[in-house]
């Protein structure tokens, strides 16, 4: 089979299209036939590291992915060759990503697919839709899983609402019930934002961010998905409700924020920091219990009509593939490993 592979970290010439022997699955394992890798953040930057170094073995990139059963390993039950599912947090804690032609993971990290869900939506999932989950429950007084109206009667905040956790989050917290606020760049993010299913859209460039969310929310919003705290702190402590959580999940490396801390005090403001690889085994299964119910129930979507433009590249190019979500290609970029059929 195909794979791409690298050895050493560092600038994405290192990752390289190889054959390799076709794995099999283990005990409690299942073999999926990959049909579209997805690329976020952290991928890339995994795989530059802090600058060039040689690994103790070879790695294949990339967390998320979607396509087929092809094998089940001894001891698994719940599925069937041929079934289809999407992948999440694949190569965390492993060498084998989704950036191959086959792939085995522990059947937790396997979950169906609807037949009325396409192969690129499941590989959009994965860690934006995991670490939106986690933002939007992490509220102290809030639901610990998402359902349909579990945020009703709360107003949520999504910073850049046109990347791909702020699509999820959007998405999510509709389906959920709450009043979804976002905050844009420009025109063209404004109206990805609002296919996506925000209901009110501010051009932070152009506009008073925090006039305009208190003509939405006179006392203030219950919580905010924060891109990029460092930029935004001052705004989202005026207009967080007392008691109100701020959701942070995004950094650059080495980026620190200042943190006000009287005004933070006076409204007894919560700060969650979110890494969805290190949250909690019973969190990761509440959200991903969530965002199959979301699915099913048609309210995750992707591609440019849903606010999520999908840039593509072959398995021979995923190089360029890192490359375009490391230069913050508006979206989601995939690759494309195999046919489905």
């Amino acid at each position: 089979m195909k794979a791409i592979i690298y050895e050493e970290t560092g600038p994405s010439s290192v990752l390289k299209l190889q054959d390799r022997p076709l794995p099999v699955p283990g005990p409690g394992e299942v073999r999926v036939r990959m049909v579209v890798s997805g690329v976020n953040p952290t991928d890339w930057k995994s795989r530059s590291g802090s600058g060039s170094k040689k690994l103790d073995a070879p790695k294949v990139p990339n967390q998320d992915g979607a396509g087929v059963i092809d094998e089940l390993g001894p001891g698994v039950t719940g599925f069937s060759v041929g079934g289809r599912v999407w992948l999440w947090d694949v190569a965390w804690g492993s060498n084998e990503g989704t950036a191959q032609e086959y792939v085995v993971v522990p059947g937790h990290k396997a979950v169906p697919l609807p037949d009325t869900e396409s192969f690129d939506t499941g590989a959009s999932l994965g860690i934006p839709a995991l670490t939106a989950h986690r933002a939007l429950t992490s509220n102290e007084d809030g639901p610990a899983g998402l359902s349909t109206g579990a945020l009703a009667g709360q107003t949520v905040l999504v910073t850049g609402g046109a990347g791909a956790v702020g699509h999820a989050a959007i998405q999510l917290a509709r389906w959920a019930g709450a009043t979804v606020i976002t905050t844009v760049s420009g025109d063209q993010k404004a109206e990805l934002a609002r296919r996506a299913g925000a209901g009110t859209i501010i051009n932070y460039r152009t506009e008073d961010v925090v006039g305009a969310v208190h003509q939405v929310a006179p006392n203030g919003v219950d919580m905010i998905v924060d891109v990029n705290a460092p930029a935004n702190i001052k705004t989202d402590l005026d207009v967080i409700k007392p008691g109100g959580t701020i959701a942070i999940y995004a950094a650059n490396p080495g980026e620190s924020v200042t943190v006000p801390i009287r005004e933070s005090m006076a409204r007894n403001v919560r700060y969650q920091f979110i890494l969805t690889y290190t949250v909690t085994d019973e969190q990761k299964r509440l959200a991903v219990a969530a965002i199959s119910e979301a699915l099913a129930a048609g309210a995750l979507r992707v591609g440019e009509e849903h606010g999520l433009p999908l840039t593509r590249f072959p398995l021979g190019q995923t190089p360029a593939a890192h490359d375009a979500v490391e230069q913050e290609t508006v979206g989601k970029v995939l690759i494309d490993v195999a046919p489905a059929t």
